[in-house]
């Protein structure tokens, strides 16, 4: 509990933090991550099993085969019926506190939102927005899952994709933009949920120049270290609990 006693310092002396996450926050709303034992590029799924998972998630499998593009991902994308977890609630309530300054996420499924926060910069786009590859009419998130069409089209004729950004495409501008400047002038950066390999995403923690680093993380991550820096090994939703439990929630 020494551990936890101090992030609640941390987070007490803090007024502008800044939580940047990966898939590990959305596992206890039963999402899988990506790399882990059980993690979707570990899942063997007979219909994608000769293709390699980076493929099924790039921008040449959806140019060249958008018909196994759309396939996989209304098997695997949908998280329109996923509940937002502890994690979630937690950082909604430090931003409710005029703690928490933002969020950056790497997730597409929207349960930040979901859960109530109001400043999240998602640097890779979101299931739950889709648009015309042609006109840029946008559609909800139910179009494609629901279309009838194997690959779904707009009525300019051009096909309708998910706002996310795949392999081989740019990070939207806009989201890495404020997602750099809410690193940058941070006091305090909880890391969670991330094995911090995919790039750039990953690099952004190093506009970081706060006093207070905190990483909760399963795996060690290789990062720098000060005497302000904190590691948990633990679970995200775990760690939040117990912060809660702090906090009287």
């Amino acid at each position: 509990m020494e551990e936890i006693e101090k992030l609640r310092e941390y987070i007490e002396k803090s007024n502008r933090i800044v939580f940047f996450g990966g898939a590990g926050v959305s596992t206890e709303s039963g999402i899988p991550d990506f790399r882990s034992k059980d993690g979707l590029y570990n899942q063997h799924d007979v219909n994608f099993e000769k293709y390699r998972p980076e493929y099924l998630l790039s921008h040449s499998c959806l140019r060249d085969e958008p018909e196994v593009y759309f396939e996989f991902h209304r098997q695997k994308m949908d998280t329109r019926n996923i509940e937002p977890n502890d994690a979630h609630r937690y950082l909604v309530e430090l931003e409710k506190r005029g703690k928490l300054s933002a969020i950056v996420t790497q997730n597409i499924d929207g349960l930040h939102q979901k859960a109530g926060s109001k400043k999240v910069f998602e640097i890779h786009g979101s299931a739950l927005r889709n648009y015309c590859m042609k006109c840029g009419k946008r559609y909800d998130a139910n179009y494609i899952f629901d279309s009838k069409e194997e690959i779904p089209h707009c009525t300019c004729g051009g096909i309708i994709r998910p706002d996310i950004t795949l392999y081989e495409e740019g990070l939207p501008e806009e989201a890495v933009n404020g997602a750099i400047k809410a690193i940058r002038e941070a006091d305090l950066l909880i890391i969670g949920g991330t094995s911090l390999t995919v790039y750039p995403a990953a690099s952004y923690i190093n506009y970081f120049r706060g006093k207070y680093l905190v990483v909760i993380n399963e795996s060690d991550l290789s990062i720098p270290r000060s005497e302000n820096t904190l590691i948990l090994h633990e679970k995200i939703g775990k760690v939040f609990r117990q912060l809660s439990n702090y906090d009287g929630q």
